[in-house]
């Protein structure tokens, strides 16, 4: 893990050997990634993912594993996505001064034999404390995949208490306590593109065990559609996840038939966005 934080903000720790992805994430010294307050689905990529604070999802899958339709062997989509475990090379990293900026290039193969390059940008404004994350992904093969993507955004949640609610407008009246459903936890997605805005904004909090700051996360929309929330409270998982995510929570069937499940073609590149900051 590579240390990377700014004059304000969190202290973020990079993981090289995964995408680039967030390990820990330090708020006001504490470190607010669940480790291993997670459930086990079998996968030690996405166990390793899953510990930190921020893992990506894709980008010929998402979500659990399903059959690659006239594969000969059987062979399924991965949990998740190929992304896991693909180790990054830094291009550029400068976190000397008051701000932070970091690129760096993801050579990805997917599950069906695909090549595609991820282009990771990410930066920490020293004067908000703001963290954004720019990418792009590029079909740099010879045969297509499916276009999806999700950010999956981990905290562990022994860190709240009951008046820790999520906000936000895509949300059942505008929000509603961490602890939603039942117990020991769920998941839902619902459409946060609201008509005429690029991006949309969802908060956790206040949080009184990390100074009364609430985590305020936005992504684009064009690309990331959708919002996925998910919890567990299932030991040993003591988690809470919030995830922009490219498409609705169905099977690929579902998406395909639909229309929903675009394909990213040779040479075609699709870009996705998403920042945060504790405020």
């Amino acid at each position: 893990m590579k240390a990377f934080s700014a004059a304000r903000g969190p202290k973020l720790f990079l993981d090289e050997t995964s995408v680039l992805d967030i390990g820990g994430c330090i708020v006001n010294g504490t470190d607010i990634a669940p480790g291993r307050a997670i459930p086990d689905d079998g996968d030690p990529r996405i166990d390793h993912s899953l510990e930190g604070f921020l893992f990506t999802c894709g980008p010929d899958h998402i979500r659990h594993p399903q059959p690659i339709p006239g594969d000969q062997q059987g062979r399924k989509y991965p949990l998740h996505g190929s992304y896991s475990a693909h180790p990054a090379e830094i291009l550029f990293w400068d976190a000397q001064g008051d701000n932070a900026e970091c690129q760096a290039r993801v050579a990805v193969k997917t599950a069906e034999g695909g090549e595609a390059l991820l282009e990771r940008h990410w930066r920490i404004s020293g004067e908000t404390g703001e963290v954004s994350l720019s990418d792009r992904l590029t079909n740099v093969g010879t045969v297509p995949f499916a276009r999806v993507h999700m950010y999956h955004m981990n905290i562990g949640a022994w860190l709240f208490d009951p008046h820790v609610h999520l906000t936000g407008r895509m949300l059942e009246g505008g929000g509603f306590p961490w602890n939603f459903g039942k117990d020991p936890g769920g998941v839902f997605c619902v459409p946060a593109k609201v008509e005429g805005e690029d991006w949309a904004e969802v908060a956790l909090g206040p949080l009184a065990s990390l100074g009364g700051v609430t985590l305020k996360v936005k992504f684009r929309t064009d690309t990331l559609p959708h919002l996925q929330i998910w919890r567990n409270q299932k030991a040993p998982a003591h988690v809470l996840g919030i995830e922009p995510v490219s498409h609705r929570w169905v099977s690929r069937e579902e998406l395909a038939a639909s229309g929903e499940l675009q394909m990213l073609k040779p040479g075609e590149s699709a870009d996705y966005g998403l920042r945060f900051c504790f405020s």
